[in-house]
């Protein structure tokens, strides 16, 4: 259990009662025999699918609060690691095909796409590391579900849901001719018949979504792309984050099951509803301390600010070639004056951070936990270690 004693702390781990296995949050390890009085504590998870709320209370008090900031650069990845593999096919054996059908998702009942199942990893790590702590008794998950077609038509009903707009076509793309007209949609009367599906905004950024395409055909296809003609069209509104939670919200709790029996579902408008009612502001701090069912428990003042990173970076080389066919090698060591990648560092002013960049003469750039920069080129020899690099970073943030 948590203590105030702070002084009481300090004596054990000068007398060699207590070791420190956490710095953020602080926390010690007996190492004598004691008594194991606990008192019931319920954590109260707000997952979403950009950053998650957690918070521990008993009945009178908050004994940890953090926000999760998840990761959003895997899509991003998984497009270059796919270019890459393309221009390496079309480089070495050209012959060969990409293997389209062979695919995990085709062999393993259950798949998700790696976005998603990463973040409910963090979902589960962050539980996982909060259980070493604090003895949880109870777990509470709220997961938002959106009833994405009736938001595209709020009058849709019964047999309306399985009658969507794709209905007896066979794919998107002759879903899409077939609203356009089998017409180009660039220039005015343009009749050109060999016709093509154009994204509006990228593959990456918007997907393969009805309404992120548009028909064109090949002339103004290729005139797009090389400038010379500007379509003033922007895409519908984007579902993605509203299909993660679709996705995730009986996922991530069935994964907690099988790990912790006391594992309850509760919903949105129940802790609306406590928010409102005792006057709190909204945070994703503040829902998950309504969702544990303890809201006026006395709070923190203070959360731990977390953000999960990428660990490691396989690509070997850059993907221009210098001249004299010299590939650069893309991965830099893995330390430069002794400091990591995302260690956690204390600038001369007192300020803490995290080493976003370096470089090998020794000026290195400092950002906070959310990357916001607090020196963008400062001497390693300024800087002062405070805890080496992991895959989720941890800062103590006041309220």
């Amino acid at each position: 259990m948590p203590t105030k004693r702070h002084g009481k702390v300090k004596h054990l781990i000068r007398q060699g009662k207590a070791t420190i296995v956490n710095y953020e949050p602080f926390t010690i390890k007996l190492l004598y025999d004691t008594t194991e009085y606990t008192q019931p504590i319920t954590l109260g998870i707000d997952a979403g699918s950009k950053a998650a709320g957690l918070s521990a209370t008993s009945e009178k008090e908050e004994l940890y609060a953090a926000v999760v900031q998840l990761r959003a650069d895997i899509v991003k990845n998984l497009s270059t690691r796919r270019q890459f593999r393309a221009a390496r096919r079309n480089r070495k054996t050209r012959y060969r095909q990409p293997r389209f059908n062979n695919r995990v998702g085709r062999k393993r009942k259950g798949w998700l796409a790696p976005s998603i199942e990463n973040k409910i990893y963090i979902h589960l790590r962050v539980v996982r590391e909060i259980h070493k702590i604090l003895p949880i008794s109870k777990i509470l998950v709220e997961t938002a579900s959106f009833d994405i077609q009736k938001i595209k038509n709020p009058e849709i009903q019964g047999k309306e849901y399985q009658e969507g707009d794709q209905l007896n076509f066979w794919n998107v793309r002759e879903y899409v001719l077939f609203r356009d007209g089998h017409k180009c949609q660039g220039e005015k009367g343009c009749k050109n018949h060999i016709l093509n599906v154009h994204h509006i905004e990228s593959r990456l950024t918007g997907g393969d979504a009805p309404n992120n395409l548009i028909t064109l055909c090949g002339e103004c296809h290729n005139a797009y792309h090389d400038g010379k003609l500007k379509l003033d069209i922007k895409r519908g509104q984007q579902f993605r984050g509203a299909a993660f939670m679709g996705i995730m919200r009986w996922e991530f709790y069935n994964r907690l099951k099988k790990v912790y029996t006391a594992v309850s579902v509760t919903y949105g408008y129940i802790t609306k509803n406590r928010r409102i009612k005792n006057n709190l502001s909204k945070s994703h701090c503040v829902d998950a301390r309504c969702i544990t069912g303890n809201p006026t428990a006395t709070p923190l003042g203070y959360y731990y600010q977390q953000k999960a990173v990428r660990t490691r970076n396989r690509q070997i080389h850059k993907a221009t070639i210098n001249k004299g066919a010299i590939r650069k090698l893309n991965q830099s060591p893995k330390y430069i004056f002794g400091y990591q990648l995302f260690d956690k560092v204390k600038l001369p002013d007192g300020r803490v951070g995290f080493i976003f960049g370096r470089r090998t003469r020794g000026s290195f750039d400092v950002r906070s936990v959310v990357g916001a920069k607090l020196s963008a080129g400062i001497s390693y020899k300024k800087l002062t270690l405070l805890e080496k690099r992991k895959s989720l970073l941890t800062i103590r943030t006041a309220v």
